[in-house]
């Protein structure tokens, strides 16, 4: 968790994150923009969210990704994991709750980092 929070990059496509304030990828992004990362929001809408452009999808971004944050259900994770391999992202985030094994093992020997079930607005404190 730490080599992603401090030395993977600074460019997190955040999926799943729409203007809905009431769900929690609106918060954890501006917690990640806080802490200095570029969140860029990937939902079906493309909606702009705390100020930056969204797309509708991971392969739909015009520029390199760092980190991709996966708020999606544990039974769509996989799919944006071999999304986030496919488009050279360096590390795939699952969020809290968000768990699959055979997608943490593709995503691995695929040669990303991954983190499964945390948040990094929890963890970016905790590193001091």
């Amino acid at each position: 968790m730490r080599r992603i929070l401090t030395s993977t990059g600074d460019t997190w496509a955040v999926v799943g994150l729409s203007g809905n304030e009431r769900r929690a990828a609106y918060g954890v992004a501006r917690a990640l923009q806080r802490y200095g990362k570029r969140i860029v929001p990937v939902h079906p809408k493309a909606e702009t969210v705390h100020g930056e452009r969204g797309y509708a999808s991971l392969a739909e971004m015009p520029f390199p990704v760092d980190v991709v944050d996966v708020f999606v259900n544990s039974g769509l994770a996989g799919g944006v994991a071999d999304e986030a391999v496919a488009i050279g992202a360096k590390a795939v985030w699952f969020q809290l709750g968000v768990i699959d094994e055979a997608a943490y093992e593709r995503t691995r020997r695929a040669g990303l980092e991954m983190v499964m079930n945390r948040c990094p607005a929890i963890e970016i404190p905790r590193l001091g």
